[in-house]
């Protein structure tokens, strides 16, 4: 990644660290096939961040929206599905929060849970019999499957409420137990819904301290991924993938898919069902939206969540991603679809190269910079040294569009989540380099002993987490919302109440 420093010696000559007369000689070619392979990398790296650029300055010369395409729009009925697999400990705290905070009210939960999960199906029953819009959705086998699985259950589970209660959701959206869903999100969706047939709220980490490096790497990643990649992805007319949250889905979409899988909506053998769904749905000709980053009041319009914190957790699940996006969607997509997919489909694979590259220079810069401080007391030559100006000029250039790519990252973090976050990306890199390069030797392992076997791929879950009272009371909305939401009292009951309370009476007390 940044090797480019080995070449501040290259007026040294080779030392005697190599030993071997023959690595001196291929440590060179060692190091200029690395350079150029990261600086032809750094440069595909910022094709996004022009088609982006270039993609809001069309927008500033394009005519303006018809008045009123912002303004609210009538509320369409929606369902939320919650998969649920060992949720016990966080499911309650989500619909409960969820419920107060979320400034709409024509919607509903429904809790996909499996039969022998009955912690799960408790807290799951305990929420249906607490709030009318929640309803527990149970799968008819034994659990885990997959989530693709328990979402086809809970879509069928819905379709039975429907007939009994004889209406019919309009919208279907995606969260996961653990999932923050901002007070704005499903009016967003409702609104965006009019032109689009599939909306994609963006998805965010939740703030953490300095030291918790792993999810910090998340945040990072995230930060740069939903404000350049995204829609980047959307300025191209490409394919944009459902991030598994926060995603709303028109119902013609899945009855479509309905139709043509035999009710299987999500592929129950897909890793990563939701990235699959999105490049079927532009396949299939319907129109999709990166909502992207806008202020919601005092925070971005976004679904908030805890990724893994631990560095073995975030392995397990990268290496889902992995398995899922690069391999499973490379054996069963190929390389179809436009150029611009093609390019997109590029992007989401190359980490199986990149990624262990990354991890090998990193090894190298560590072993360079240590080796370079023993040389300079020593007073020996530096053994990393390289005389030849084709390839200090490579390492120069890779140099600087590697500064430039952390740079265009940390402008990013700082933007979501504070400048004195966002100084720690350049030492978070090395540590994304390592999970992401154990990620993808683990993805690689596992999807050809698969394969090898004749075996399918296994679903790997992560465990869920869900945020502290404090950070929920951030989104709490007024109190008097959230009882007409859960069917507490009516409109016409809250408005008798009202009339009858003394002036500045808060409806809380």
């Amino acid at each position: 990644m940044v090797t480019a420093l080995w070449s501040l010696s290259s007026e040294w000559p080779r030392g005697a660290w190599l030993g071997v007369s023959s690595l001196a000689v291929f440590w060179p070619w060692l190091l200029g096939t690395l350079a150029i392979v990261l600086l032809l990398s750094g440069l595909d790296d910022l094709v996004p961040v022009l088609i982006c650029g270039l993609g809001r300055l069309l927008r500033r010369k394009s005519p303006s929206e018809p008045a009123g395409i912002h303004s609210p729009a009538q509320e369409r009925m929606i369902a939320i599905f919650v998969p649920c697999w060992n949720e016990s400990e966080v499911i309650g705290n989500m619909v409960r929060h969820n419920l107060a905070a979320i400034r709409y009210r024509n919607f509903d939960f429904f809790l996909g849970v499996y039969p022998n999960d009955r912690a799960t199906v408790e807290a799951a029953e305990a929420l249906s019999d607490a709030f009318l819009n929640v309803h527990v959705a149970p799968c008819p086998h034994p659990g885990p499957t997959s989530k693709a699985d328990c979402l086809n259950w809970i879509y069928q589970c819905m379709l039975v409420w429907e007939k009994i209660r004889g209406v019919r959701f309009d919208t279907i959206v995606l969260h996961d137990a653990e999932d923050l869903i901002h007070p704005d999100a499903l009016a967003l969706i409702n609104r965006e819904r009019a032109r689009h047939a599939m909306v994609q709220v963006p998805v965010l980490p939740l703030p953490t301290p300095l030291a918790d490096f792993t999810h910090g790497i998340y945040c990072d990643e995230f930060s740069e991924y939903q404000t350049i990649d995204m829609p980047a992805r959307q300025c191209s007319r490409s394919f944009v993938p459902s991030n598994g949250v926060g995603t709303g889905f028109a119902r013609e979409i899945l009855e479509r898919l309905a139709r043509e899988r035999d009710n299987r909506i999500f592929d129950p053998a897909s890793l990563t069902e939701d990235y699959e769904i999105g490049v079927y749905i532009h396949r299939a000709g319907y129109s999709q939206l990166f909502a992207g980053l806008k202020r919601g009041g005092k925070d971005f319009v976004a679904t908030r969540e805890f990724f893994p914190r631990t560095t073995r957790s975030a392995i397990r699940q990268r290496t889902r991603w992995v398995m899922g996006i690069a391999l499973q969607g490379w054996e069963r997509d190929g390389w179809r679809g436009s150029w611009g997919t093609r390019y997109w489909f590029w992007r989401d694979r190359k980490g199986l190269v990149t990624n262990p590259i990354s991890l090998f220079t990193n090894v190298l810069f560590v072993a360079g910079m240590l080796d370079w401080i023993d040389a300079a007391v020593q007073h020996r030559p530096w053994a990393f040294g390289v005389s030849n100006p084709a390839i200090v000029t490579l390492c120069w250039m890779t140099l600087g569009l590697q500064c430039l790519r952390l740079m265009l990252r940390a402008c990013c973090v700082a933007r979501l989540f504070g400048l004195r976050f966002a100084l720690g990306v350049p030492l978070r890199v090395f540590h994304s380099n390592f999970i992401n390069s154990c990620a993808s030797f683990g993805a690689i392992w596992r999807f050809a002993h698969a394969r090898v076997r004749r075996r399918p791929l296994v679903w790997l879950k992560t465990e869920h987490a869900y945020p502290a009272h404090a950070v929920l009371h951030l989104q709490r909305r007024e109190l008097a919302d959230a009882l007409v939401t859960i069917g507490c009292i009516s409109e016409e009951q809250l408005a008798m109440v009202r009339a009858e309370m003394p002036p500045e009476t808060d409806l809380a007390d």
